[in-house]
């Protein structure tokens, strides 16, 4: 059993104790490392603590695991490593277990944001980074990109599968057949949860209809796609008429990218056909219908004026071997990374996309966002680092 150490006291190249705790949430069945990835950190001299069963919901067992180097150990001793990998972020019960000077990295949905649990790891004195802000070289977002293109191949899934008799729907098939009418699917939001719902879209053989009020989204996804695509700017008038006719909804924009809270208003829900299916991806941000309702995995749907409401934050976890293999490529590159920095304060001080992804360091609160939201004073994280 590897005893507590501090990390990486200067000198590049130190070997980090990196913990995997197994998620509270039951509804969360994504893991951050797969075996393969512990494999090449364990050779590269690392040490991997995973918790029993912690990669059970993505099919990796222990065994799989411990042959490629990592211990398999309680959910107290997990707690004991410096570096902390999680999907969501910890709850109380789990931050008592952590220790001081912690690094944590998880997600941070804004829907679970919580003050008491932000004051804790402040009084941990902890250092958090949210995947979510974590930029690459090239300024985009590879976490959140890469669960966007899982959760816009998955509604399309979704969407066809509520359209089956048997789970409820009218008993249509997305892309219909010779001399039968496909169905109409439409999209609102032109990124990259919009583009790859798209493609599986039009690979099934729907008729695809997108909608978003930026021309440069629209004409970027566009030039992405190998098929030609109806695009609209969101005109209430014109993205209202679409919505009569449509058979799938897929929500892919936030509300805060739009000129109003909810750019589907319920009246234009009230006006879809019965056994419609929404799939509102932007639940975690509120939502871009105002009839959807936050859900989980094990209660999915809402049947609101006879349409299907599908708003699960995670999506991604419908296919949490996929995920998991996904996150883990990006993280298992960031921790080798973060070790041949030397230190946690040179990694941040030196890479400007991770340092975007600092929400606390040292205890301090660092993002203004999150402190506005959550009524807790933050510092700018560029002037910390010039102490440093």
């Amino acid at each position: 059993m590897p005893q507590e150490e501090l990390l990486m006291k200067g000198t590049a190249g130190k070997s980090l104790l990196i913990g995997i705790p197994k998620e509270a949430d039951e509804y969360e069945h994504r893991i951050v490392l797969t075996p393969e990835s512990v494999g090449l950190l364990t050779q590269k001299g690392h040490q991997v603590m995973i918790e029993s069963r912690a990669g059970a919901d993505s099919n990796y067992s222990d065994l799989q695991y411990g042959e490629t180097g990592a211990f398999i150990v309680s959910r107290r001793e997990v707690y004991l490593a410096d570096v902390l990998l999680k999907i969501n972020p910890p709850l109380p019960e789990e931050i008592d277990l952590m220790k001081e000077r912690q690094i944590l990295f998880s997600f941070l949905p804004p829907f679970l944001m919580n003050g008491e649990c932000m004051r804790r790891l402040m009084d941990k004195r902890s250092t958090a980074l949210s995947f979510d802000n974590i930029k690459d070289r090239y300024g985009s977002y590879p976490l959140v990109k890469m669960m966007s293109e899982i959760a816009g191949n998955v509604a399309i899934q979704v969407a066809a599968g509520y359209m089956n008799k048997s789970s409820g729907g009218k008993g249509i098939l997305l892309g219909g057949v010779s001399g039968v009418n496909p169905a109409e699917v439409v999209i609102i939001g032109a990124g990259t949860a919009a583009e790859f719902a798209a493609r599986s879209a039009l690979g099934l053989g729907a008729f695809v209809r997108i909608f978003d009020n930026s021309v440069h989204r629209l004409q970027r996804l566009q030039n992405n796609m190998a098929h030609r695509l109806y695009t609209s700017v969101m005109y209430p008038l014109v993205l209202g008429k679409a919505l009569a006719s449509a058979d799938v909804l897929i929500g892919a924009i936030f509300p805060d990218e739009t000129q109003s809270d909810f750019p589907v208003t319920e009246e234009m829900v009230a006006t879809m056909k019965q056994g419609a299916v929404i799939i509102d991806l932007s639940i975690n941000r509120g939502g871009c219908c105002e009839t959807s309702e936050l859900r989980n995995l094990k209660s999915p749907i809402t049947l609101r004026h006879g349409v299907v409401h599908y708003c699960v934050p995670n999506i991604a976890s419908l296919v949490p071997r996929t995920a998991s293999m996904a996150i883990s490529n990006i993280m298992t590159g960031l921790l080798l990374d973060m070790e041949m920095h030397g230190s946690m304060a040179n990694w941040i001080k030196g890479n400007a996309g991770v340092r975007n992804g600092v929400y606390m360091f040292n205890g301090i609160l660092t993002n203004a966002g999150i402190g506005d939201l959550l009524d807790i004073p933050s510092r700018d994280i560029h002037l910390l680092m010039a102490a440093f």
